[in-house]
């Protein structure tokens, strides 16, 4: 069952005055390291983003936008808030799941290219727009197993799946603990767990260069997954009561993980990023969002089992990328493209190449 049109609960005027308030209380820092460039988010940029947020950005602007997507409640064991965007009857069936620090708003640049399939796009548990944020935080298998169910109740029970970082481990969970489901995915990545979890004896060069790059990444860049995964409620204790805290938190990571050379705007403007990160304020989420990373388990360095084709879609700028043939260790690759632009979250920077290896999938799962 399902209750349509079920859009999140407007944001009251009570919690945008708190904002504002919040914000003009903001207690600067000065320059860390020794007269250094602090290392981090980029301070002027963060000015400018906090000095729009407090005077210009229009919260009820987006909100609209947000709330008139198609959004419907499904009525399952644990609730599911989704945007379905139908298509006819006999369509292909297409499961979109999102990441950190994001949520379903990822997807907006690529609903109106998808016109042609049936679109599911679940607020995954924990995260803004979800029935439970703030909650407890979910696992990535826990995650799925919500989501098979939910896709049980909307009447899918064979469906190609779509996803990136957290979407990409819970889209795995699906392919090994739901098979049947899964007609064919298409990745943006290969968990990083599989490293984490133990790695293989039997690597080629360029899967011990994987590794390699991997490890440096973990001593340069990662210091926020272990913070989600060691102390979340330390840091969800600051992040939820400080809104410039997550505006840098969050930012930072919008402006790494992107193909921008030195123009963010080119990807995010500033609108975009304050509202990227207003949903994860109003809705309270930040904390509940770590629950896959405080909840971590190792997926298996086994190929799922069955045929499940996987198309791979490889951005240069994403974090770790994984070479082709780690990721044949995992899944039976019907493509595996590496495209010459783009970041971490490629549905929002390259919609249209997002759309075409997606499109690939889906012409798997009919062959």
């Amino acid at each position: 069952m399902t209750n349509e049109h079920h859009a999140p609960d407007r944001v009251s005027d009570e919690a945008i005055a708190d904002l504002h308030a919040r914000l003009s209380r903001r207690r600067r820092f000065a320059a860390l390291l020794g007269g250094q460039p602090p290392a981090g988010v980029d301070l002027d940029w963060l000015d400018t983003l906090v000095a729009r947020w407090t005077d210009g950005f229009d919260w009820r602007t987006q909100e609209d936008r947000i709330l008139a997507l198609p959004w419907e409640l499904v009525d399952a064991p644990h609730p599911l808030r989704v945007i379905h965007q139908k298509a006819e009857p006999d369509a292909p069936v297409v499961l979109l799941l999102h990441g950190w620090p994001d949520s379903v708003l990822r997807f907006e640049k690529v609903l109106p290219l998808l016109r042609h399939v049936t679109v599911v796009a679940p607020a995954l548990p924990g995260y803004p727009f979800s029935v439970d944020a703030p909650a407890e935080g979910m696992s990535a298998n826990e995650m799925a197993d919500v989501v098979a169910a939910g896709m049980h109740r909307l009447g899918y029970t064979r469906f190609v799946v779509s996803g990136g970082d957290i979407g990409c481990n819970v889209a795995e969970a699906l392919m090994r603990n739901h098979p049947s489901m899964v007609a064919a995915a298409h990745l943006t990545d290969v968990s990083q767990r599989h490293l984490a979890g133990g790695i293989p004896d039997d690597l080629s060069p360029t899967e011990r260069d994987y590794v390699d790059r991997w490890n440096r990444w973990q001593t340069t860049e990662a210091a926020y997954s272990l913070e989600h995964a060691t102390k979340p409620a330390t840091i969800a204790a600051a992040l939820t009561d400080s809104p410039t805290g997550l505006l840098a938190w969050i930012g930072e990571k919008l402006w790494t993980w992107t193909d921008h050379g030195d123009d963010i705007a080119s990807v995010f403007s500033h609108d975009e990023v304050l509202t990227w990160v207003s949903a994860y304020w109003f809705t309270s989420a930040i904390g509940s969002s770590f629950g896959p990373y405080a909840l971590r388990t190792a997926p298996p360095n086994t190929k799922i089992p069955g045929r499940i084709p996987v198309v791979l879609s490889i951005f240069p700028d994403d974090l770790v990328n994984a070479p082709r043939d780690f990721a044949e260790r995992l899944f039976d690759l019907e493509a595996f493209e590496e495209h010459p632009v783009g970041g971490h979250f490629p549905s929002w920077e390259q919609p249209e190449a997002y759309v075409r290896d997606l499109d690939r999938a889906i012409a798997a799962a009919l062959d």
